[in-house]
């Protein structure tokens, strides 16, 4: 299992810090897929959240278990775990406009897009 975690240097205040994004890709070990799932993750991620994300990698090849309590029936599965509610996307996360709205992320899209 993997954290990577991209959270701000500086921090002003308590009242300042970012809400925390804790995303969760399961994986099966370091296929095409996997890994294009999770460069397309970083890639979404720093573009429209930077700062303000973590991001665990669970290979179920080595910790198979771990899919139960997501309730992981296919991979690469995306599952946001915060901010609530909890929500999954399935496949390599290929699909831009797909991965904002599963991860409820188009609003502040098309704010920054503007």
């Amino acid at each position: 299992m993997k954290k990577i975690t991209n959270e701000p240097r500086k921090r002003k205040s308590s009242k300042a810090l970012p809400k925390a994004w804790q995303l969760r890709l399961y994986v099966a070990g370091q296929t095409v897929k996997s890994v294009t799932a999770f460069t397309n993750l970083k890639k979404i991620c720093e573009q429209y959240i930077p700062g303000k994300y973590h991001i665990e990698i669970v290979d179920l090849l080595q910790n198979p278990t771990l899919a139960r309590g997501d309730q992981i029936l296919a991979i690469p599965t995306l599952v946001r775990k915060l901010p609530e509610p909890i929500r999954k996307i399935l496949g390599d996360l290929s699909n831009t406009e797909r991965v904002l709205i599963g991860l409820d992320l188009r609003e502040l899209a098309v704010r920054t897009a503007s």
